[in-house]
């Protein structure tokens, strides 16, 4: 299997996935859903630092010269700021289009405040485009350092993008689309993974210089949302019996990057 195909293959499901799980949970009664969610989110906490920090980072320092170690460095710590502003503005728009009071402490995946605007709804397909196009383009970039690396990259994407989509959905629902229109619109943007993979395998492969620093960009946004938007959400239930599930679950997000990392180590393309 060449690699082109993996990257395909391993961006549709990431997308497609993410998207099939967030439907299942707006299926499940609210109190199930509820008590579902941050099971999800601890989870998807542990997978992505060890994406972030076990493969990619390493990944990214090994495909430079020593001399290079601080720009490289330099660009999660650019990375992390970009996305926080970014994040800043995402917050922005949706206070705009509709009722956020204290919105800003919560990541957008919790839309409760956010009331039947039509415009919302398109501007949350919109941008969830964007975000999945660049997801593809990081798959993409960690595919054509090592299959091993993009496979792991692939599974943290669909693992963190889970808890974003049923926000999306819900916000799509609160803004008056149907069910079956919310999930094909989502679908529709999930696939644009696909295209931003398909587009970076073509563009990346002549900037094989570059792709370290790819790397590292991807990094920093893993890195971002699970220190800036995913725990502190886990910070609202202090009770020890939440706690150490919590600290479990995020445990089992860490063991099985480790695993996989094991596991298609010897993956030959």
């Amino acid at each position: 299997m060449n690699l082109l195909t993996l990257i395909i293959i391993f961006s549709a499901v990431g997308g497609v996935l993410s998207v099939a799980a967030a439907a299942i949970f707006l299926l499940l009664p609210d109190r199930q859903r509820n008590a579902v969610l941050p099971h999800g989110i601890s989870f998807a906490i542990g997978a992505l630092l060890t994406v972030a920090f076990w493969g990619l980072i390493p990944q990214a320092f090994e495909g430079v010269k020593p001399g290079q170690f601080q720009s490289l460095s330099g660009t999660i710590l650019v990375g992390i700021l970009v996305f926080f502003v970014l994040e800043k503005l995402l917050i922005w728009r949706h206070c705009h289009y509709g009722s956020c009071e204290a919105h800003g402490d919560e990541h957008h995946h919790d839309h409760e405040h956010s009331h039947g605007v039509k415009s919302a709804g398109t501007l949350i397909i919109l941008g969830d485009g964007i975000h999945n196009f660049v997801d593809g383009i990081l798959i993409a970039a960690a595919f054509l350092t090592d299959v091993q690396l993009g496979i792991v990259t692939s599974l943290a994407v669909a693992a963190h993008e889970i808890p974003q989509e049923v926000g999306d959905f819900a916000i799509l629902l609160d803004s008056g689309y149907a069910k079956s229109k919310a999930l094909f619109y989502n679908i529709l943007a999930s696939l644009t993974t696909v295209f931003g993979g398909v587009l970076a395998y073509f563009s990346l492969e002549d900037l094989h210089d570059y792709l370290p620093y790819f790397l590292a960009l991807a990094a920093s946004s893993f890195i971002y949302i699970a220190v800036a938007d995913l725990i502190p959400s886990l910070h609202k239930k202090t009770d020890m019996k939440t706690s150490l599930q919590q600290i479990a679950l995020i445990a089992a997000g860490v063991l099985l990057i480790c695993t996989l990392h094991g596991i298609v180590h010897g993956i030959e393309v």
